[in-house]
């Protein structure tokens, strides 16, 4: 793993402790997972990460549309599920996105300062370093 995608890992789990779930990262033609907690892991066993990562691709149009339709620039996108809450973005012009879950808390949760802790991380690297090629192969947990 890169010093950069480890300072992902860092940034996420600072952020969601205990609670972080995953951490993906993915472009147009691949994808692959920075953590991975183990019950996480044996409950994903039986889904198709592949397709799972797809589905998040769909994300590059809603970017591409909501940047168009708003005066402000798209930030990310959180989902509540019944038992964890899940935090997508996309950084660059290529551009990777990036995948976390969280078990719920009771608190809430800031992310709009998790996604500007991420977009800090990727000037620091300068964008092309961030993700090291860790997107460009599919890899199943």
């Amino acid at each position: 793993m890169s010093d950069a995608a480890a300072r992902l890992v860092e940034t996420f789990r600072e952020f969601g402790g205990d609670d972080l779930r995953d951490l993906w990262v993915f472009d147009h033609h691949g994808y692959e997972h920075l953590y991975l907690r183990e019950d996480v892991s044996d409950a994903i066993g039986c889904v198709d990460i592949s397709r799972f990562i797809d589905n998040e691709r769909f994300g590059y149009i809603t970017r591409d549309t909501y940047e168009t339709l708003y005066y402000a620039d798209y930030g990310y996108t959180v989902r509540g599920f019944d038992s964890f809450e899940q935090f997508r973005t996309f950084l660059g012009d290529r551009p990777v996105g990036i995948l976390a879950s969280f078990d719920r808390g009771t608190d809430g949760r800031d992310f709009a300062a998790l996604n500007d802790r991420v977009c800090e991380l990727n000037e620091a690297f300068d964008g092309a370093e961030l993700f090291d090629d860790a997107a460009a192969r599919d890899r199943r947990p």
